[in-house]
């Protein structure tokens, strides 16, 4: 499906602080596939099965943006929120796209493919990382205490970079009783919830805290942390490095 392009807002800011640098430990992810999706199109429910089918690599942090432009057409999805929408319209931004559409699979912020077509995400991840456009900065996510500490390796010269911390649900079955789906049941895995910016990576090793209380009013979820650059108008360009922390964690 395709919809004429709608405006973009600002993300929110949250406050945080950055110390001296610690040793990065983990195992840096193999890519990032954001899929932009609606409970109201049918092109979306095999969409929906291959995020769910990613989702068991491992290596590869897989989320789902719900977006509502398709309500009108007999259902409303129940997972859509304002954020996912605008991230979709600065993603067209970044794609010089004249429209956005469901079901759409981006991957690395860098290429964005039809999310139906397995072949072709898998396609992207595997032609991205070759390339060396992969996730090039190990991002590292860990409770301490009170806290919870990102850590992030270093870039390459004059990378600059946000910090953005994208909250998801627990992966669950919605049961579609009209529009383009009626009568049928799609599992969900990692619906976001909401998008929000938490500072500026310069482009060093550097570590972030966050109090876990405020992450924790979120909901039961878990959440993602991108390294993401930000063009000067607002699009989103290539996401440098991802990490992962656990639903129920906090």
């Amino acid at each position: 499906m395709i919809l004429k392009s709608l405006g973009a807002a600002a993300l929110t800011a949250l406050s945080l602080f950055a110390t001296n640098p610690i040793c990065w430990a983990g195992e840096r992810l193999a890519g990032v596939v954001e899929l932009f999706t609606s409970q109201g199109c049918k092109s979306s429910p095999p969409a929906d099965a291959n995020l769910a089918e990613l989702s068991r690599r491992g290596d590869v942090l897989t989320l789902g943006y719900h977006v509502g432009y398709w309500d009108y057409m007999g259902w409303r999805d129940t997972l859509a929120n304002p954020d996912s929408t605008s991230r979709q319209d600065s993603y067209r931004k970044a794609f010089e796209s004249r429209s956005i559409y469901t079901p759409q699979a981006v991957v690395n912020g860098r290429l964005h493919v039809n999310g139906a077509k397995r072949g072709e995400i898998e396609g992207a991840l595997s032609s991205l990382g070759s390339a060396g456009k992969g996730l090039v900065v190990d991002v590292d996510v860990r409770k301490r205490g009170d806290s919870i500490v990102i850590s992030t390796g270093d870039g390459s010269f004059g990378q600059k970079a946000h910090l953005t911390i994208v909250y998801y649900d627990f992966a669950h079955s919605v049961d579609i009783t009209a529009g383009e789906n009626s009568g049928r049941k799609v599992r969900y895995v990692n619906p976001v919830t909401g998008v929000q910016a938490a500072g500026m990576w310069h482009g060093k090793a550097a570590v972030f805290e966050l109090p876990a209380s405020e992450i924790s009013k979120r909901g039961p979820g878990g959440f993602a942390v991108l390294l993401q650059m930000v063009r000067s108008d607002g699009s989103l360009g290539p996401i440098l490095g991802a990490a992962n922390f656990p639903q129920g964690s906090v």
